[in-house]
């Protein structure tokens, strides 16, 4: 249920249309509280689940390819590889390195954990005045879960998944330390989106991971009941425009 700590009325449900509607109902029928300070506060939300949920299929009609470090790649132009990730290039805004994931993507090559982080990278800059993102991510260094603690990821235990979430398929009898598990983005109508696998629904990602263990494996891949969220309170204060009302 949304709940609007400020006393605010919420919106009708027939306010919304398409993604946002979805992650709205989503919200509203969940057996849990989802608290928000405000109306700007809620819409911002739904704006920033929406982005995160189109970047993720931005991602996978991509060029990009998927590596594990020792092979991975990011445009040299921009990024420098160093023992721990790649590290943007100073004379580079950190809006114009990861817009170029998506302008230039054959140029790169990563696994899920890291495609996970410049989803949310690219979603907040199209939620977020460009020159804040520029102020908070200076000097990004990507790779499997560094990011900056700007970015605000919160992971709880439930399985409360509400689109735009990012959830985890353990696959314990893995073949390969790459293929330990994948992380997803939940598309919402029962899709997830991780990057290796493409989108399938959980018994399709199930299905996949468990070609990939090794050999005489006993044990399936399965979903844990853990989901992953940014800080919409936060990043809120950042919004391209106050969002006061649903135009």
């Amino acid at each position: 249920m949304i709940v609007l700590s400020d006393y605010g009325l919420k919106p009708a449900v027939g306010s919304f249309q398409g993604i946002k509607r979805e992650i709205y109902l989503a919200l509203e029928n969940s057996p849990l509280l989802h608290m928000y300070g405000s109306l700007h506060e809620l819409l911002f939300d739904l704006q920033l689940r929406e982005n995160i949920i189109l970047t993720a299929r931005k991602l996978h009609e991509s060029k990009v390819a998927f590596a594990p470090f020792q092979t991975s790649k990011f445009n040299p132009k921009i990024w420098k590889k160093i023992k721990y990730g790649y590290l943007l290039d100073p004379s580079f805004l950190p809006s114009e390195a990861i817009n170029d994931i998506f302008i230039n993507s054959q140029e790169y090559a990563f696994e899920c954990s890291t495609a996970i982080v410049i989803i949310y990278y690219k979603a907040v800059l199209d939620s977020i005045s460009t020159s804040y993102f520029n102020t908070l991510f200076q000097r990004l260094l990507v790779w499997d879960w560094n990011y900056d603690r700007d970015l605000g990821i919160i992971t709880k235990v439930g399985r409360d998944f509400i689109p735009g979430d990012v959830v985890y398929f353990y696959n314990p009898d893995y073949g390969h330390p790459v293929w330990t598990g994948e992380n997803t983005v939940y598309l919402g109508n029962g899709q997830y989106f991780g990057h290796g696998i493409g989108i399938e629904t959980a018994e399709g990602m199930i299905k996949a991971l468990n070609t990939l263990r090794k050999e005489n494996a006993t044990q399936s891949a399965y979903l844990i009941s853990q989901h992953s969220r940014l800080n919409t309170n936060y990043l809120s204060q950042f919004a391209r425009q106050p969002l006061r009302s649903l135009n």
